[in-house]
């Protein structure tokens, strides 16, 4: 769908506007830049320099298909699509570290006559999420660049345990805009975080979110989502494989402290979405 996305689109090296060709195949500016639409429906507007190596891998994404396919998270996804309909009249909703594209679409359910750009560094990720749902076109790009989008052009922001580049956001959102961020609670994965070694959230996590953001948007309420979860080993083995876990985990130990928890094992999903405003 990048065609309804091409409107919004800029270039990555002069941040001219950019267009499809009308095989639908190379997205041009008036520059001369060109970039080649991928097979598999995304097209990747990183600039130079950029390295996408820190981007998620096909083995993270894997998991994270699988995991939220099964439906572990719908009340995340159902929430953040109840927050966003809250406001009639979006167009544009920009997925800053989309991944599959997953919450992107239950956005867009919400949201009948709006567009989407999911928006990763992960190509792997963006192969999945260019065929999400049929409004959404997909983007490769760093979070911490100038995003490839025109100013003022987004009337909602979505992120989703991403990062969150402040100034960009702000940019890329019109006035009134809003963007939402999804975040864990330090409760979220507690029974596996103890259990099997795994990265703590960090008590301070929604203190630093606000001083980071507030120099550019206005801080306008939360909403806390909170659920148990009943996952079988193999799911709770992808649950740790498709997050920050995955590069610090390893497999054996991961295989052994399995092995002691129940199957499947209660687990608490905890989760802060927060509303902001340009």
């Amino acid at each position: 769908m990048l065609r309804d996305l091409e409107q919004y689109l800029t270039c990555p090296h002069c941040a001219l506007g950019l267009a499809l060709d009308p095989a639908g195949r190379t997205l041009r500016c008036p520059g001369g830049h060109a970039f080649d639409v991928a097979r598999q429906g995304y097209v990747s507007l990183l600039p130079a320099g950029a390295n996408p190596g820190t981007g998620d891998t096909v083995e993270m994404v894997a998991a994270r298909a699988d995991f939220l396919a099964a439906g572990h998270y719908a009340p995340i996804s159902r929430a953040l699509a109840e927050t966003a309909a809250e406001e009639p009249g979006t167009r544009l909703v920009a997925d800053l570290g989309a991944g599959t594209g997953h919450y992107l679409a239950g956005v867009l359910d919400a949201l009948p006559e709006a567009v989407g750009a999911a928006l990763d560094l992960s190509k792997f990720a963006l192969r999945r999420a260019a065929k999400a749902h049929p409004r959404a076109g997909a983007v490769v790009c760093d979070a911490w660049r100038p995003l490839p989008l025109a100013d003022g052009c987004a009337d909602l922001v979505l992120n989703v345990f991403a990062p969150r580049n402040g100034p960009e956001i702000q940019r890329v959102l019109r006035p009134g805009g809003r963007l939402l961020v999804v975040t864990p609670t330090t409760r979220h994965l507690r029974e596996l975080v103890g259990a099997l070694g795994l990265l703590a959230v960090d008590e301070e996590k929604e203190r630093r979110i606000e001083e980071k953001l507030g120099p550019w948007l206005t801080a306008e309420g939360r909403r806390e989502v909170e659920f148990e979860l009943r996952l079988g080993h193999r799911d709770a083995a992808a649950v740790v494989g498709m997050g920050p876990n995955a590069w610090h985990t390893d497999g054996g130990a991961l295989a052994r402290g399995l092995a002691e928890l129940p199957d499947p094992v209660a687990v608490t999903g905890s989760v802060r979405i927060g509303v902001y405003r340009r």
